[in-house]
């Protein structure tokens, strides 16, 4: 089965601080290759959960997307979890380079444990196994990140993470499928994530096949994103859902609609 489960939809400090919701990233399923993306407080205790249960041994790689906390705390752990507590050499770990460099959250020893490292960059293509990473372009954050679009043999899924808006950011993600980090619920200048009027401007261009809300503020939470979901799928005619905690989506079912 091809699928995006979602152990975690919390964005900002406060909601991931207080667990009003989890924290714990995306595993993805394309081909039969297992990638886990941004592994934030808890990942590793929600793969364990998770029902069916998800066994990091299973994973062929992991991305960061960025190095901040709520997407990188569980990235060592998780990095020990898929190669078996370092004992079997396995896997690949795609981060920015200052993830790795200067104040590293990827501890020097077990980057041995993988079996290679590989560094996020603009105009980025990378494989692991049949699975096609792209990084089209730096967003602009308080430290180096990567939106990603991930390519299969039948799909696509680009992730809009942590940015601030700029007029042709929707160009660089054409998946089929589209997540979106909304943190706010209205604009802050000062704050680079993404609010919901700016996430409303980006189905509005692209008109993805799906689009997947996640990675809520206080204000989002607040304001309930399943309503907004179902407000924007009025507005725009393509479908827009809000991520749960545990939401698992079986991307064949979607291509069979």
């Amino acid at each position: 089965m091809n699928s995006i489960k979602f152990l975690g939809t919390a964005g900002a400090r406060f909601v991931v601080m207080k667990q009003l919701r989890a924290s714990g990233g995306l595993w993805v399923t394309l081909d039969g290759t297992h990638l886990f993306i941004d592994p934030g407080p808890g990942a590793l205790v929600r793969c364990l959960a998770s029902r069916p249960k998800l066994n990091p041994q299973d994973l062929d790689g992991i991305l960061l997307t960025h190095r901040h906390l709520d997407h990188a705390n569980d990235i060592n752990i998780m990095i020990e979890a898929m190669t078996n507590g370092g004992f079997k050499k396995k896997g690949v770990v795609f981060a920015p380079r200052d993830a790795l460099e200067g104040d590293p959250v990827i501890l020097k020893y077990v980057r041995q444990q993988v079996e290679r490292i590989e560094l996020l960059k603009e105009q980025g293509i990378h494989h692991l196994n049949t699975m096609t990473i792209e990084t089209p372009i730096r967003l602009k954050h308080g430290v180096e990140t990567y939106g990603v679009t991930l390519r299969g043999k039948n799909h696509s899924i680009s992730l809009i993470t942590d940015t601030d808006y700029f007029s042709d950011l929707p160009s660089y993600f054409n998946g089929e499928i589209l997540i979106i980090n909304v943190v706010l619920l209205e604009e802050k200048s000062a704050i680079e994530h993404l609010c919901l009027a700016e996430a409303d401007q980006i189905i509005a261009a692209l008109k993805p096949r799906l689009t997947i809300l996640t990675h809520f503020g206080m204000g989002m939470v607040k304001e309930k994103p399943w309503d907004i979901a179902e407000q924007l799928t009025h507005k725009h005619g393509v479908q827009v859902i809000a991520a749960r905690d545990g939401m698992e989506l079986n991307l064949d079912h979607i291509n069979d609609k």
